[in-house]
């Protein structure tokens, strides 16, 4: 017997659509939760800064030990400090914006591997979808902060990048941290993607690279001392686009 000649509750193929057809609807609704749910337990954040780093970092390391001091200092000067919520850098800048004067937030994801949500955390949300968890990195940061780390902290660089270039987001301090580890890429940048047309000459001013915790408290003040932290309507506007 073929299965094109049974009846639509007998054909186990079209069972099988059906199911997934109905999971697939209650998937749509899980991260329609996800975004509400954030939205509103991350409203009274702002200012806040974005912090982003390699999960591999351990606590002994230079760069852990500077991003622990640089989110401590942005947390003094007033900005909620957000995190990926797991280990490495993302625990250093919980742990420094935790025990400063600003919450410490972490957007935890839920991964077979590589992350457990660190203890440094005033606020913990955690999510089952990469992008429903990064929206809500841009959506209430006023800077980037870009430790040393892999292709994750690749991905966030980037994305920042291409959302300020295209115009989706208002213009923000996009700070890569350590210009020892960062040279490199921001060289190839311009010898490669400058010169070879594919992006703007101007695009590679969207990203500083700094070494000075003081300075990048200072270089985020200074892009907003005229304009204030606080997004204007038309700036909200935008982010529904995102």
């Amino acid at each position: 017997m073929h299965f094109d000649k049974l009846p639509a509750s007998a054909d186990p193929r079209r069972t099988a659509e059906i199911d997934y057809s109905a999971r697939e609807s209650w998937r749509m609704l899980g991260i329609m939760a996800e975004f509400v749910e954030a939205t509103e337990r991350l409203a009274s954040i702002r200012p806040a800064v974005s912090i982003f780093g390699s999960a591999r970092t351990p606590p002994d390391h230079a760069n852990y030990m500077l991003t622990e001091d640089i989110a401590r200092k942005l947390s003094d000067a007033g900005f909620s400090v957000i995190s990926g919520g797991g280990p490495g850098i993302m625990e250093a800048a919980n742990k420094g914006a935790y025990f400063g004067k600003s919450p410490s937030v972490g957007l935890n994801i839920q991964l077979p591997h590589e992350q457990s949500a660190n203890t440094y955390q005033d606020i913990s949300q955690t999510f089952r979808h990469f992008f429903a968890r990064k929206v809500m990195f841009v959506k209430f940061a006023a800077a980037y902060v870009v430790m040393p780390g892999g292709f994750g902290t690749l991905d966030e660089l980037f994305e920042a990048l291409t959302l300020v270039q295209t115009g989706k987001i208002a213009p923000i301090p996009i700070i890569l941290v350590g210009s020892s580890f960062w040279a490199g890429l921001a060289d190839w940048v311009k010898t490669r993607m400058v010169d070879d047309g594919m992006i703007s000459p101007g695009d590679i001013n969207l990203m500083h690279i700094i070494d000075k915790p003081e300075d990048v408290v200072d270089a985020i003040f200074s892009h907003y001392e005229k304009r204030g932290f606080m997004p204007s309507l038309a700036e909200r506007e935008i982010q529904f686009s995102l």
